[in-house]
């Protein structure tokens, strides 16, 4: 397993230690892993797949916020403060998960400081990639939203072929336009100008970066 974040942070014996209290779950791509608003009951470690976090604006659109994949932890939150989901997650593919009761895992967290760090730098984490993609995605140029989103995509979750960058999309065309508040006809007329361009060039679910640094220059 090529894992990220919490799971990656964590020894052996911590491992353990939240595997013995965990149960195994599948989910199937599409299920529901858990819906903004519901009680926190549980904490999803991901051992395999990718899961799309996504929340509801004000407005009633659906933002897609982040992506997750194995060594992923999500739920903490409700988990260390009792609160409702702050985000749905779904599954983007099929995934392999330990799924451990919310309370069990806090306790464990207070009781383990390996544990309680690795959530920390998490949490750190995750807080310097929202700025970002405030930063980032939220003004400019419908240029820049589109270059920048696909400049965050590449960083987080591409992955190299030769001097490409391949980016498998979470999500469809309408949802990254709504995560980078523009319309879908105009997402569709940007990447198409970038294709035009030699920039990038795209198929179904993917997008393949050649020129990561005009893309770069772009998102600026």
């Amino acid at each position: 397993m090529d894992t990220t974040g919490f799971w990656r942070a964590l020894g052996a014996t911590e491992r353990d230690k939240v595997a013995e209290l965990a149960v195994r779950r599948s989910y199937r791509r599409g299920d529901l892993v858990c819906r903004e608003g519901d009680h926190a009951a549980v904490v999803v470690l991901l051992l395999a797949g990718h899961v799309r976090i996504t929340i509801a604006t004000s407005d009633g659109r659906e933002v897609v916020i982040a992506v997750r994949g194995a060594g992923d932890v999500v739920g903490e939150l409700g988990a260390i403060d009792g609160g409702p989901r702050s985000a749905t997650v779904a599954a983007l593919d099929d995934l392999d998960a330990l799924v451990v009761p919310a309370p069990r895992f806090a306790a464990l967290a207070r009781r383990e400081p390996t544990i309680s760090w690795a959530l920390l730098l998490v949490l750190a984490e995750r807080l310097r990639d929202a700025g970002r993609q405030r930063l980032d995605v939220g003004g400019g140029t419908i240029t820049r939203r589109v270059a920048a989103l696909l400049m965050q995509l590449a960083v987080q979750h591409g992955v190299r072929r030769g001097d490409d960058i391949v980016i498998a999309i979470p999500g469809t065309q309408a949802e990254l336009a709504t995560t980078a508040a523009i319309s879908r006809e105009s997402w569709a007329r940007v990447t198409r100008e970038l294709r035009r361009l030699g920039v990038v060039s795209t198929s179904r679910g993917q997008v393949v970066v050649h020129q990561l640094a005009e893309l770069g220059r772009l998102a600026r």
